[in-house]
Formats: structure tokens, C-alpha cells, sequence
């Protein structure tokens, strides 16, 4: 519809010539013959039907008969209505701009300020400044365009509801009508032109198009006006490069949405506010929602925290529920229905959406959705693109420009509720995109997790397979959800952490029993990978039991020389050696190397395994003579086998290394160790695991032939590496913090009396090693920051300052009582 007509409209055939007017336009109150009449009708405006006679726009009537007019609608025009709305009638300011409750924002209200600076009241000559705040429906959009406009000094300050085409044309109507009170009754079509010919020859205007939902719906308008300020408030996040600069509006800070919520809630008195922060958090600090809940809590007397009972247990009717104040076009539910509404034409937007949905609101990767276009009948990558670009441009989600995406929250909770009511959030359309959102995860996550190049990537996903696994009912589990569960939980175990783990493996676990059966090799795996985190988390007993579970099911199943079942006998010794059972841990790796001679023979990887894992067993029997012997034979294998600069040939040397350092031979160990480090160093890179393993490995064996300086300076470099590359409270990372403090006090405690400067040099390094951590874990640093303590009170006493001593030595026991009141967190131990 071109309602904004730029071109000089065409003359109606036989129209006279309008008084005080330019000829050649057309202009109110131009006479127009009727045919019917044969005379002559001044100022005949739309709608007019005569008979005979003649009826005159305004003034005296001269030179005129009155005959009998049947007309309907009639207009009568004062002269004013033929010339333009004057350029002062703004007089002392024309607004229906007023300021309401508003809170925070003071960057965006300077950022706004800053966009339009130099176009102020002023209003000079040259292009029209327009610019764009957009962002996700019940933002606040509004709130904060109405409050920055309501702080300007423009003579006219005017909000347009521009979400139509007719909404557009009524504000600018109702401009020329606070314009020019006295022209009130024109038709519409003649206000909207008035309007925008005044706003075309003056500057000194705001205007706020408000809600618009098409740049093209407003486009002819901000053509015909060459000057003034334009503030436009919209879903839309793209499609504004050709005529105006973008301004993207994000949630409110905690603590304004707090505020916010807290004086809507006491408004018409005091109220109990508890919990209002965690409502806060939960509704993702949008402040639509956030003025909806509190509203709501003050009209029916509920408390916060009740609410936010109710939103978790009734999502929908929540988002759907406003108090009687709120505008039933308002709420949540309806504003986004409206949005998705406009993206029906593009089915595969909705989809995405749902989907989205299933994972943690910052940060998906958007190569999740990769998987969609593998799908038999799936969509390609164009498709895909075009549907999320959707999503993008309605600010349905929002693109990182990081390869991830963000959607909000309770976007996120709404896309996941069921409504039969709402063809955007059909069940079986949300169960769907669960299943998807499953199966999309599971395809990304990485093959092998122990490869620290896959790391980060895993790293990534965790955040969106916990929240898979929290809003997924375990009852709806499927084997993918297990697949994924298995994984995160292998790597969670890797990374030690295993309280995450043993929970998702434990479900994992589960699922797969409930979908495949007691027997199924995905099922005997699943408890494999549980046991082994038993393992990990220091809980040999429950990985026994599991173990010889598995081991009964594998040979039942798949017979005793499976080489699953041998891997399963292999594991079930391992966790009996962690227990201590070192004569049964003994008696199943012989047996297994024997079945797995026989079986693989004696050069297959596996049966190399068994006689490293055998000679391990019995070094921890305390026979290092044994296990030297098997660890020799084995290198020389794997070598011959493998090649020497494969993992496993790696490992063995390593292993027989620290053999010789158990047996009191650390040159030896020393001299393995150094070249273990080297060609780890070259062949896996100096950040690997298994690099930092055997740095951590020969700075004890320094530390046992006496080079306590060169212990230290390897044991400082593994704790910044594993703090790196494992986390700060990784087992290992932990351990070689603790080793670290041992080497440091029993140099310090060498040193004195003779050198108490470098006794407290050591003394000082150890606190600040462990200080930091030891009220997060006492039990595993206490007694390293105790015997810290116990060394600078020894180097203050030898230096004769006893009462400064006492201090440290007071230290010392409240550090040692510490540890000794708390059991050591599972799998952390040193």
C-alpha cells in the first residue's frame, strides 16, 4: 500500500482551480464538478453525494443559491485547511511521550545518547538520523525508548505503535491533530499527509515507531522526511543496513531486575521480597517477565518463592498468567506466540528452535546442528542457514560470532512446554526435537575423548548434555541419551571429576538396561565404564562388585575367551590390586596373560598389556625385582611390536622406570625418565597428560637422588601445566601441588640452621602452593600446609624469634586438626 505518496499526485479530471494554491496539486477543498449537479462544488471532501446546490468551505456564501443537498458524511473545511500545518504550532512542545517506572540502563541511555548526539533540539538540515533498538520480545525495549525520549528536549516528541501498516497512519493522524487541535475532524488520509509535510519541512522532532515488525513498512515514510530523529524499537534484528544504524538491547543486570521486581511487588505497599532474586535469575532477568511475575505476586498475595514453585511446576499457565493489570496481549506466552507466528512460513525455524531449546542457554555450537542435514530426510545446509537466520533476525536467538548461539532462557522453557492450544508447542513436535537435540549431541561429541585435541570440543558440550540430562525425564531416555551420558561421564572421569560422572554413567547405565537388556554388549559396557569410575573416584568395593557382575554376564554371554571377557578379567584384577587384594589381583592378571597368550598371542597389544599390568602388580606385592624383569621383556616387545615412540611403549618405560626408583636405583630411573620425557615432549607435545606424568615422575626421581633443586624447578612447571591443562582441582593437578610443598619443606628443613633466609624462601613458596585451596579441601591440604607452617615456625625459633614461632606453630595444628576432622573428597587424594 503506498500511503506515503512522495510524487505529486495527478489532478482529478474537471477539478477547478483550488484557491491560494499552487496550480497543478491537489489540495482539500479543490472544487470538483458533479456530473449530476452541473455545478460546481467547492470543498467537497470524500463521501460527498449532492443533488443540487452547493455547499462552501468556510466564510460568507456570495453569489450563491441554496437548493435542498443530500449529503452524507459531509465536511466542512476552515480556511486553515488549506495551507500546511504552520512550522511553530508545536508551540512550548507537542509529546505523548511520558516517562513510567523504569530502573538501570544508564550505559544503554548514554549509548542512545551518543547515537543521536549532534541531531539534538536543533534539529539541523541533512539526512534523517534513524536508528534501530532491537532485541528479543519483552526485552524492554519500549520501556527504554519511551524513557530516553521522555528525557529529550525536542519541541515534538511522538510514539507511533508502528507494528501495521493503519497503526503507522493513525499516530502520524493523531500528530496533525495535536498539531493542529483545531483541524481535528479531516479525514485520516488528509492528517497522515499533513503530517508527514510537516515533518518533511521542520527538524526539531523525535519520533519512536514502536514494535515495528518490517523495515519495508516504514521505508516510504523515512523517504519523504530529509531531517529530524528517528527511534525505532523492534524484533527484527536485520534488514536495517540500507536505513538506519542498529542499537541490540539485552537482559537487565541482576541487580536492576531485582529492583525492578521488588517495586512493582511493594507498590501499593510493603511486601515480603524473599526470593525475589532467585525468580529473577530463574525468568533470565527479561524484564517483561520479571514486571509480569511481580505483578502477579502482588495481586494474589503469593510470595516469591511461591511463585517460583509454581513456575517449575507449571510453566505454562505461568507464562500465560498476568495479574488483572496486565494487558492479555502482554504476557510472555503471547508476545512470542506473535513472534513465531512470523516465522510460520519457514516450519524448519520453529523446528531449530525446539530443538534449541534442550540445551544451556549460552554458548551451542552451531555445528550441533550439522547433524540435521545427515539426516535421511533431512534439510540442506542452505535450508538450515535460511531457518536460523530467521530465528537471528527476529531475535529469537542470537548469534555469539563465534561459531556458538544463545537463546534465552524462558524462550528456551516455552519451546519446551507442551500447549495443545499452541501450534508452535505441540507434544509431539517438542518430544521430536528432543529426540533431535539428543541425537545431535551425540553425533558431535569427539570418538576418542582421550586425545587432549579434543579437549575443548568436549569441554563445549558439556554445559548442553547436562542440561540435556536435567530437562530430559529419565523415563524418556533413549539409547542416544545413554550414548551421550557414557560420554560425558568417560571424560568427566578422565578430567577427575568423578561425582559428575558416576551420575551420568549411573543413568546411562540404567537407560540401557530398561531399553536393550541385562545382556546386551552396550549394557555390559555401560557398567564397565561405571565401575571403572568407581574406581577412579576411590571406591574399589563398588567397582569389584560391578566388575564381577560383568564378568559372570560376559562369559555367560559371550564365552571366557572373548576378548571382552578377558578385558573385563584384566579390569575386575586392577580394582582388586586398588583394593588391596594384591593376592587375587595376582592370581587373575597370570591367568589373563596366560588366556590371552593363547588366544591373541603372545605379541598382540592386549597380551602386552596383561604382562605390563602383571609386573605393575607385582611391584605393588613388593616385588620390584619381578616386575622389573616382566617390564624389561615388555619394552623390548613393544618396541619390537609397536614401534618406540608408540603410547604404549611410552607407558611401559615409564612403568619400568619407576620400578627402579621402588627398588633404590633412581640413576636408572633418572636416565629412563629423561629420555620418557623427551620423546613424550616431541611425540605428544609438553602440555599431553601423559608429558606431564613423566615430568612429575623425574622430578621425584630427582628428589630421591638429593637434587631438591631440580625437583623443584620440574615440580613448579607441572603444577602450572596441569593447572592448565587439567584444572586446577584435578587429582593430578592436586598431587603435584602437594609433592611440591614436600620437596620445598624437606629442602627448607635441610638448610637450617645455616641458612634460615632460604629455609623461609621455601617455607613462604609452600603456604602460597596450598593457602590458597586449603579451606576448599582440608583433608588433602592440610597436612602439606601444616608442615609448611611447622617450617617457618622452625626457621623463626632458630632465629631467635619465638613468640612469632608460636603464631606459625599454632598454624600448623589448626591446618593438621583441620585434615584430620574431614575424610579426603573421593579420587582426590595425593
Amino acid at each position: 500500500m503506498n500511503w506515503f505518496r512522495k510524487n505529486t499526485p495527478q489532478q482529478q479530471p474537471d477539478a477547478g482551480a483550488g484557491q491560494g494554491h499552487g496550480a497543478g496539486e491537489e489540495h482539500v477543498g479543490a472544487g470538483q464538478r458533479d456530473p449530476d449537479a452541473g455545478e460546481e462544488v467547492g470543498g467537497a471532501g470524500p463521501g460527498l453525494r449532492g443533488s443540487s446546490g452547493a455547499i462552501v468551505a468556510g466564510g460568507d456564501v456570495t453569489n450563491s443559491s441554496t437548493f435542498s443537498v443530500q449529503a452524507e458524511n459531509a465536511v466542512v473545511l476552515p480556511p486553515e485547511a488549506y495551507a500546511p500545518i504552520p512550522a511553530d504550532a508545536a508551540g512550548d512542545g507537542v509529546s505523548n511521550i511520558r516517562g513510567g517506572l523504569f530502573v538501570g540502563r544508564r550505559e544503554e541511555l548514554a549509548l542512545l545518547d551518543a547515537a543521536f548526539e549532534g541531531t539534538g533540539p536543533g534539529g539541523g538540515a541533512g539526512e534523517v538520523v534513524v536508528h534501530a533498538l532491537h532485541g528479543l520480545g519483552g526485552v524492554g525495549k519500549s520501556a527504554l525508548a519511551l524513557h530516553w525520549a521522555s528525557l529529550r528536549g525536542e519541541p515534538v516528541r511522538w510514539r507511533i505503535t508502528a507494528d501495521t501498516t493503519e497503526a503507522v497512519r493513525a499516530g502520524l493522524a493523531e500528530l496533525a491533530r495535536a498539531l493542529q487541535p483545531g483541524l481535528a475532524g479531516l479525514p485520516e488520509e488528509l492528517l497522515v499527509e499533513r503530517a508527514v509535510r510537516w515533518l518533511a519541512g521542520n527538524g526539531g522532532w523525535l519520533l519512536v515507531l514502536d514494535n515495528v515488525d518490517d523495515p519495508a513498512g516504514i521505508a516510504s515514510l523515512l523517504e519523504r522526511v530529509p531531517r529530524g530523529q528517528v527511534l525505532v524499537t523492534t524484533r527484527r534484528a536485520s534488514g536495517w543496513h540500507r536505513g538506519a544504524t542498529t542499537v541490540r538491547l539485552g537482559v537487565l543486570r541482576a541487580g536492576d531486575s531485582v529492583d525492578l521486581f521488588v517495586r512493582v511487588l511493594t507498590h501499593d505497599g510493603p511486601r515480603d521480597s524473599e526470593g525475589a532474586d532467585a525468580v529473577c535469575e530463574e525468568l533470565g532477568h527479561l524484564a517483561l517477565a520479571v514486571e509480569q511475575a511481580a505483578a502477579y505476586c502482588a495481586q494474589t498475595s503469593i510470595a516469591p518463592t511461591a511463585y517460583l514453585d509454581m513456575l517449575a511446576r507449571w510453566p505454562a499457565d505461568m507464562f500465560a498468567t498476568g495479574a488483572e493489570s496486565t494487558d492479555s496481549a502482554r504476557t510472555i506466552a503471547r508476545i512470542w506466540h506473535i513472534t513465531l507466528d512470523q516465522l510460520a512460513n519457514t516450519p524448519l525455524a520453529g523446528q531449530i528452535l525446539r530443538i534449541l531449546a534442550w540445551y544451556a542457554p549460552d554458548n551451542i555450537p552451531r555445528t550441533l546442528l550439522n547433524h540435521l542435514t545427515e539426516l535421511p530426510d533431512g534439510p540442506n545446509p542452505p535450508q538450515v542457514a535460511t531457518a536460523l537466520g530467521r530465528l537471528l533476525a527476529y531475535n529469537m536467538a542470537t548469534d555469539n560470532l563465534d561459531g556458538a548461539l544463545s537463546v534465552h532462557r524462558l524462550v528456551q522453557t516455552l519451546a519446551r512446554t507442551p500447549d495443545p492450544d499452541d501450534p508452535h508447542r505441540q507434544a509431539d513436535d517438542i518430544a521430536s526435537a528432543r529426540h533431535h537435540a539428543t541425537r545431535c549431541l551425540a553425533a558431535a561429541l569427539p570418538a576418542d575423548l582421550e586425545q587432549p585435541s579434543a579437549w575443548p570440543q568436549v569441554r563445549a558440550l558439556l554445559p548442553h548434555s547436562d542440561a540435556l540430562a536435567d530437562r530430559t525425564p529419565e523415563e524418556a531416555d533413549t539409547v542416544a541419551t545413554a550414548t551421550v551420558l557414557d560420554a560425558a561421564g568417560r571424560f568427566l572421569t578422565g578430567q577427575g571429576q568423578s561425582l559428575r560422572a558416576t551420575a551420568h554413567l549411573q543413568r546411562s547405565l540404567t537407560t540401557m538396561v530398561r531399553v536393550l537388556g541385562e545382556d546386551a554388549p552396550h549394557t555390559l559396557t555401560a557398567r564397565n565404564n561405571l565401575a571403572a569410575t568407581y574406581q577412579a573416584a576411590g571406591d574399589p568395593a563398588r567397582a569389584i562388585t560391578l566388575h564381577e557382575q560383568n564378568l559372570q554376564d560376559r562369559t555367560r554371554v559371550l564365552g571366557k575367551n572373548h576378548p571382552d571377557t578377558l578385558t573385563t578379567r584384566n579390569n575386575l584384577a586392577h580394582a582388586y590390586r586398588q583394593a588391596g587384594d594384591l593376592t587375587r589381583a595376582i592370581t587373575l592378571h597370570e591367568q589373563n596373560l596366560q588366556d590371552r597368550t593363547r588366544v591373541l598371542g603372545k605379541n598382540h597389544p592386549d597380551t602386552l598389556t596383561t604382562r605390563n599390568n602383571l609386573a605393575t602388580a607385582y611391584r605393588a606385592a613388593g616385588d620390584p625385582a619381578r616386575a622389573i624383569t616382566l617390564h624389561e621383556q615388555n619394552l623390548q616387545d613393544l618396541v619390537r611390536v609397536l614401534g618406540k615412540n608408540h603410547p604404549d611403549t611410552l607407558v611401559t618405560r615409564n612403568n619400568l622406570a619407576h620400578a627402579y626408583k621402588e627398588a633404590g636405583d633412581p640413576a636408572r630411573a633418572i636416565t629412563l625418565h629423561e629420555q620418557n620425557l623427551q620423546d613424550r615432549t616431541r611425540v605428544l607435545g609438553k602440555n599431553h597428560p601423559n608429558t606431564l606424568t613423566t615430568r612429575n615422575n623425574l622430578a621425584h626421581a630427582y628428589r630421591q637422588a638429593g637434587r631438591s633443586g631440580d625437583a623443584v624447578t620440574l615440580l613448579r612447571s607441572v603444577v602450572e601445566g596441569r593447572t592448565r591443562v587439567l584444572g586446577s582441582d584435578h587429582p593430578n593437578t592436586v598431587g603435584s601441588r602437594v609433592g611440591l610443598v614436600t620437596v620445598l619443606t624437606e629442602r627448607g628443613r635441610s638448610l637450617l640452621p645455616g641458612d634460615t633466609a632460604g629455609a623461609w624462601r621455601d617455607a613462604a613458596e609452600a603456604v602460597r602452593a596450598v593457602g590458597p585451596h586449603f579451606a576448599g579441601n582440608p583433608g588433602v591440604y592440610g597436612p602439606a600446609l601444616a608442615h609448611a607452617y611447622r617450617l617457618a615456625a622452625d626457621v623463626l625459633d632458630t632465629d631467635g624469634q619465638p613468640e612469632a614461632a608460636a603464631e606459625y606453630y599454632r598454624r600448623a595444628l589448626h591446618a593438621a586438626e583441620a585434615a584430620a576432622n574431614v575424610s579426603p573428597p573421593a579420587g582426590e587424594s595425593a
